[in-house]
């Protein structure tokens, strides 16, 4: 299966997973609902709701038994993103006004509680009647636990990195995506894997570990987008990540690599909110030069290959070809 091929059937499944869930976003009052539906409606990819429903595929499980997990992922990840938003006081997201900006900043705390509650509310009250045990039940609610947590430390610590007055090394950096990033990716198979009915605990962690390199892989391509991508096509600010001082890789690297004149074009626009759109323009400009993009396509590649070995012992498949496809997709994006 190519790129084109995964992409359609991506786009697809996407377009059901979106219509499970607003169904499930409805109810008093009104405006809250709407809140918590904002970036689902506006659409996205749903690669974790994707992997979900293949990994449970791979074990003989259905699209219908994995749905519940699916819309779950997708609502703690929905619920991340508007309190990020928040957080870094962004304005836009997916070409849409952020939600704390069309709703006010009171019901996008609740829109964020709403969708946080509802991910387990999805598994509770559906899995079972899907004839997934309790037993596996609990077991998928405590995975969801501790990759929440894990998503919430990841955020602490990227917020810490962003006040702290250095540049942090590539191993912490790593460290951090993989809580505030590869934890949902891992979760997203892991929960799969126990929708189907002929898994075993060796079956989920070999692919929640497929999930966590994915996963850093993700968030690798998501930073290198964040800086050099085309605002028309990913609906975010040139250099976003620059104005917001985020201290992600493909920022870290060229500004190593850089010469003292490129870099002070960097430094200038670094973490500053000020910054005119000329400066940061030629700062985006001058990083773009430097070759970031294959160097960090590169690393991205190389936990994709992490993520290969760690199902490499399964038959081939049409589900294991499925996400594998949604793996390479990951890394060949520019949106």
């Amino acid at each position: 299966m190519n790129i084109p091929d995964i992409d359609e059937e991506m786009e697809s499944a996407a377009s059901d997973m979106n219509r499970y869930m607003l169904e499930r976003l409805k109810g008093s009052p009104s405006e809250l609902y709407s809140a918590s539906a904002h970036y689902i409606s506006s659409g996205g990819k749903r690669l974790r709701p994707f992997m979900v429903v293949k990994a449970c595929e791979m074990f003989g499980g259905t699209k219908i038994k994995a749905l519940p997990a699916a819309a779950s992922v997708e609502m703690v990840h929905n619920f991340s993103l508007v309190h990020d938003d928040i957080m870094d006081n962004d304005d836009v997201r997916h070409s849409v006004p952020t939600v704390h900006k069309s709703y006010g900043l009171p019901l996008a705390i609740l829109a964020g509680d709403v969708l946080f509650s509802k991910a387990y509310q999805l598994i509770v009250e559906n899995c079972g009647k899907l004839g997934i045990s309790d037993s596996r039940i609990c077991e998928m609610i405590s995975k969801l636990s501790n990759a929440c947590v894990d998503v919430c430390e990841g955020q602490a610590l990227d917020l810490g990195m962003a006040f702290e007055d250095r540049f942090v090394d590539e191993h912490e950096y790593i460290s951090m995506i993989t809580k505030k990033t590869a934890a949902l990716f891992g979760l997203s198979c892991a929960l799969g894997v126990l929708s189907a009915p002929t898994s075993t605990e060796k079956d989920v962690s070999a692919l929640t570990q497929f999930g966590e390199n994915v996963g850093i892989a993700f968030q690798l391509i998501d930073d290198l987008i964040g800086v050099i991508g085309d605002a028309k096509l990913t609906g975010k600010s040139v250099g976003n990540d620059l104005r917001e001082g985020k201290k992600t890789l493909p920022i870290l690297l060229a500004l190593q690599i850089s010469n003292s004149y490129g870099r002070e074009k960097i430094l200038r626009v670094f973490s500053s909110r000020n910054a005119s759109r000329l400066e940061i323009e030629e700062a985006v400009k001058t990083i773009s030069s430097l070759g970031i993009e294959e160097a960090v396509r590169g690393n991205a590649r190389r936990h994709i290959r992490k993520a290969m070995e760690s199902i490499s012992q399964y038959d081939d498949s049409i589900p294991k070809g499925k996400i594998i496809a949604s793996a390479h997709f990951i890394v060949d994006r520019t949106v």
